[in-house]
């Protein structure tokens, strides 16, 4: 992996998208009763989560390697 020191690596927005709907379809009977707005805040709140958790657990494997 090359190193990117302190840069962040951040999802494309098709990907984003892509990763979005699958979350919508995999949690589908838990947001359901949730607004549009809710729902469309809620998926990407989780994509940035899981995109921050990559970033920090990419950032210990390279101060680990090194």
């Amino acid at each position: 992996m090359e190193s990117e020191g302190k840069c962040m690596k951040h999802i494309g927005e098709k990907d984003r998208k892509e990763l979005e709907a699958k979350l919508a379809d995999v949690f589908q009977e838990n947001i359901d009763q949730l607004s549009t707005e809710l729902r469309e805040i809620l998926l990407d709140d989780m994509v940035t989560a899981f995109e921050n958790r990559l970033n920090v657990l990419n950032r210990a494997d390279e101060k680990a390697e090194n």
